[in-house]
């Protein structure tokens, strides 16, 4: 009986192939995925505050407010190019700076509460 050794040219491939697809996952999809993602940022609503009261963002960043009070809340913008409805606690209210400029805000229940979004390309 004659044993047959068979080699498989493709074994070698295989392996070569399946390493590279390790390192497109670990090094490559990160950097597409980084790119795609929009940014956030939260300002918190609390003890009647904004916190934090300023933030200068880039253009495209949505800016996300949370109440984290027992007492309604709400966020309007001077200019009227954005307002939330009464926020009750852990409501949130989101807003996409698409431009550039300086953005005040109150919150229109308690007028004195008072912040500002400055978006300026970074």
């Amino acid at each position: 009986m004659t044993k047959v050794f068979a080699f498989n040219a493709f074994r070698p491939l295989r392996a070569c192939a399946g390493l590279m697809l390790v390192f497109c996952a670990a090094f490559i999809t990160p950097a597409i995925g980084a790119a795609a993602a929009p940014s956030a940022t939260a300002i918190d609503i609390k003890k009647f505050g904004f916190a934090p009261k300023e933030i200068t963002v880039a253009p495209g960043t949505k800016v996300v407010w949370i109440n984290h009070d027992e007492t309604p809340h709400s966020v309007a913008s001077t200019d009227k190019s954005f307002a939330s409805k009464g926020l009750d606690t852990d409501d949130k209210f989101e807003h996409t700076f698409a431009k550039e400029g300086d953005f005040t805000y109150a919150c229109t229940l308690h007028p004195f509460m008072t912040g500002i979004v400055h978006v300026r390309k970074q």
